[in-house]
């Protein structure tokens, strides 16, 4: 018992600072692969709240021809929950963004200015984990002609730049800001997204965190990560999550 409170007390679950925004996560039920159903969404929100997570932006999925969400469908889900969540007297804040795939559709709802950002201007987005769109530079120079800054989730999982670290200083001067998934600093993606994790951050590269959660193995893995170094590292950018979305 007293083995199990020790790694307890060093997870990264445990060092969450107080009113930590999760800025990443697929909790609005079954609009994407995240939560299937308003139980599977409490259930997780239920165990994150025991992490100390009290504050949600909730990002689903709009990918072209894949999840093709639309605010209004993110926000009538969103409603419902937020609506379950009062009725069962859950005290959190919940609102909503989108993560947008950077694919062959995104132009257009950028050119709408139909989009759901995290708050004020800033929008998540992602890019295939095959390759990078052939005009990503073009696509994230118009995003801020838009008037918004774009935060490139999970920059680790890109595989394609793993033998190219050069390439994740070319996207920081193009104006990216960065998001960290916390299960990157475990092996839960594989070693080579770990190694690359931990060096962004080391060089002082990530500006921000999230969970991305999507189910339970999730969270299962995230309270697994107790690394006292690692733990360091993460510190200061889960205080500016604090810092840029708390409200």
């Amino acid at each position: 018992m007293l083995s199990f409170l020790k790694k307890q007390k060093n997870s990264i679950t445990t060092i969450l600072p107080e009113n930590f925004v999760d800025i990443h996560s697929h909790l609005l039920p079954g609009i994407d692969d995240g939560a299937k159903n308003l139980d599977d969404s409490v259930a997780l929100i239920k165990r994150m709240y025991d992490f100390g997570i009290r504050n949600f932006i909730t990002t689903p999925h709009i990918m072209e021809g894949v999840w093709e969400n639309t605010p209004e469908i993110i926000m009538d889900k969103l409603n419902d929950l937020r609506a379950h969540l009062n009725s069962l007297g859950m005290d959190i804040q919940l609102s909503t963004a989108a993560e947008y795939m950077l694919d062959g559709n995104f132009n257009n709802l950028l050119s709408q200015g139909n989009l759901l950002p995290l708050k004020d201007s800033y929008i998540l987005v992602e890019m295939s984990y095959f390759n990078a769109p052939v005009n990503l530079y073009e696509i994230l120079f118009n995003i801020q002609i838009a008037g918004y800054t774009p935060i490139l989730a999970h920059p680790e999982r890109y595989n394609f730049y793993h033998q190219n670290f050069n390439e994740y200083q070319k996207l920081k001067d193009a104006g990216c800001l960065f998001q960290v998934n916390l299960l990157s600093l475990s092996n839960y993606y594989g070693k080579h997204v770990n190694t690359i994790a931990l060096k962004l951050l080391k060089e002082n590269m990530i500006d921000l965190a999230g969970t991305d959660t999507h189910h339970h193995r999730h969270l299962n893995h995230l309270e697994k990560i107790n690394d006292k170094k690692i733990l360091r590292l993460i510190q200061p950018v889960l205080e500016n999550n604090v810092t840029l979305f708390s409200r």
